[in-house]
């Protein structure tokens, strides 16, 4: 079973784009340790005083998550970065806490309601807007592609969009 693991950095000041710039080209190096299946960065808004950088990774599973984690690429990496950054902070993600990224997520029961709000009405939207293209297709085909719509908008486009709507309820201190 896939493992996602978030890293949250905060760069020092002045050193933004070094060290951007350098996560960019680790970030490709990474997918050299084959059990890495994926690596992204979560960058500030231009024009905004942020220095919190977010890295997520997918790995293949716990034993190759450790292998990355002990190699030398990444230890070299790590030497470097905390020259850059403060102590970064590492979470193991589970379910649906990979949508509901902060240093401590929140209740369940407040992620699976905000998740009810956005599947539902993305399920909505997919059946009158799918279903009458899929009509004539295959059971299985109709569900498959439904199911890859669904979870495309949940992951780029509704999630992100609840979160940010609900942050204050999902995380009121």
């Amino acid at each position: 079973m896939p493992i996602h693991v978030a890293i949250t950095r905060r760069v020092l000041p002045g050193k933004e784009k070094e060290f951007q710039d350098s996560l960019r080209r680790f970030l490709g190096e990474s997918f050299l340790h084959g059990g890495v299946q994926g690596a992204a960065m979560i960058s500030p808004l231009p024009g905004t005083d942020q220095r919190e950088i977010g890295i997520l990774r997918t790995f293949a599973d716990e034993a190759e998550r450790d292998a990355f984690y002990q190699s030398p690429l990444f230890r070299e990496w790590e030497a470097y970065a905390s020259t850059l950054t403060e102590e970064p902070i590492y979470r193991q993600l589970r379910g649906l806490e990979a949508w509901f990224r902060n240093p401590v997520a929140p209740p369940r029961w407040k992620m699976a309601v905000v998740t009810l709000g956005g599947v539902f009405p993305t399920s909505v939207f997919l059946s009158y807007t799918l279903g009458p293209l899929l009509s004539n297709a295959p059971a299985l085909l109709r569900l498959a592609t439904v199911a890859a719509a669904m979870v495309g908008l949940l992951t780029w486009v509704v999630m992100p969009v609840m979160t940010r709507l609900f942050r204050k309820w999902l995380r009121p201190d």
